[in-house]
């Protein structure tokens, strides 16, 4: 059997694979069926044969009854442990959809949906389920809050309760059925370009690279990169200029900046760094970040960042960590050891220092071939 798609209202599902508890469950509701059955035709059996002995035919009954409902509990009894288990190996629970505070809409979105032909032969899977991130389950209350809205009517300003949720791990957002704003969030000023005017085209210190020195490195290779340094989109749109396509990875703090990104022609993506990013390996010929790497400084978060800034690069592509502040001369020797492991080739290396310690690295790095 080929692959099945189906499409239920207005919500995108994914597909989702047999896992070894549902085939344990399976078998358990084989094993009530047979022995059902069994009991069934052992007292149609006795019946037949013991039609004058109404006593023995209702002992008969009573002791079928008896066994049912204890089949029934034990699987009751393993479905639960089944769930537990399932709960233990994954480390996090699934969104109770029977809870009183969950709306009817997060309800229907997070509806499973068996394969209307039954399990797929490519796949193995038996059922669709929607897309949303798994930490959503901490946050039920703001959840069912996000979800609350009229169908087909405008959606509630609420774009600073969906990025709470995302900033709480709840990535992605479950999709709604309701007409987004036309009106952006209001901003007076927040959004200033007077100094940014000469950003990436002029020198102000020793740390600061000049996008066309930067290009030339590659030697007319770069099409396609990826900023996720966030801000006002200036690094996509000096690239633009140049005809290069610069995706903007930017969430809205302080203002609605994804709006304002986008108004200046280039690509934003409203994104959290802690989540994967939507791209398949080696596509990018350009990555630009600053500061905004050091995800609440800690190292393992900037990892696990770099390892996945490091598969979206081409091999052959450039790094550009433009201006990245070190607070300490430690925190300076875990990024060149974290650099280092990727074996990058280094076109250039600045630090500039202050007399406090504090320490800006620029660099712009170039992704190795490896087979």
């Amino acid at each position: 059997m080929g692959s099945v798609s189906l499409k239920i209202g207005d919500g995108t599902a994914r597909f989702r694979r047999t896992s070894v508890y549902s085939s344990a469950v399976n078998l358990l509701m084989l094993f009530s069926v047979v022995t059902t059955n069994l009991f069934a035709l052992y007292a149609f059996s006795s019946h037949s044969q013991s039609s004058s002995h109404p006593l023995h035919h209702s002992n008969n009954i009573s002791l079928v009854s008896q066994h049912l409902s204890l089949i029934l509990r034990e699987i009751d009894s393993s479905q639960r442990k089944l769930a537990q288990m399932e709960k233990q190996i994954l480390g996090y629970e699934s969104i109770d959809l029977s809870r009183p505070n969950i709306v009817p809409e997060l309800k229907l979105f997070l509806h499973r949906h068996q394969l209307p032909l039954g399990k797929d032969s490519r796949t193995g899977i038996t059922e669709m389920v929607s897309a949303v991130g798994h930490s959503c389950e901490r946050s039920p209350d703001l959840l069912s809050q996000y979800m609350s809205y009229k169908v087909f009517d405008r959606c509630p300003d609420d774009w600073s309760l969906g990025q709470k949720l995302i900033l709480r791990g709840c990535e992605p957002l479950p999709r709604r059925r309701c007409l987004a704003k036309t009106i952006g969030s209001d901003c007076v000023g927040c959004l200033d370009l007077g100094t940014e005017k000469d950003r990436f085209v002029k020198v102000k210190g020793k740390n600061d690279f000049l996008v066309d020195d930067v290009l030339g490195l590659a030697n007319g290779k770069i099409r396609i990169g990826f900023d996720v340094s966030g801000g006002s989109g200036t690094f996509a749109a000096r690239m633009a200029e140049r005809n290069v396509t610069v995706i903007t990875n930017a969430l809205n703090n302080g203002g609605p900046f994804s709006e304002f990104i986008a108004a200046r022609g280039v690509f934003p993506l409203f994104l959290s760094l802690d989540h994967r990013f939507p791209f398949h390996d080696n596509v990018f010929d350009l990555v630009h970040g600053s500061s905004g790497l050091d995800v609440e400084g800690k190292p393992e978060k900037m990892e696990f960042l770099m390892f996945d800034l490091d598969r979206v690069l081409k091999p052959g592509g450039l790094f550009w960590l433009d201006n990245f502040y070190c607070a300490s001369d430690v925190k300076k020797k875990e990024l060149t050891r974290l650099i280092e492991r990727f074996g990058y080739k280094k076109l250039k290396w600045v630090i500039g220092e202050k007399a406090d310690g504090q320490v800006n690295l620029s660099a712009v790095l170039q992704k190795p071939v490896r087979v």
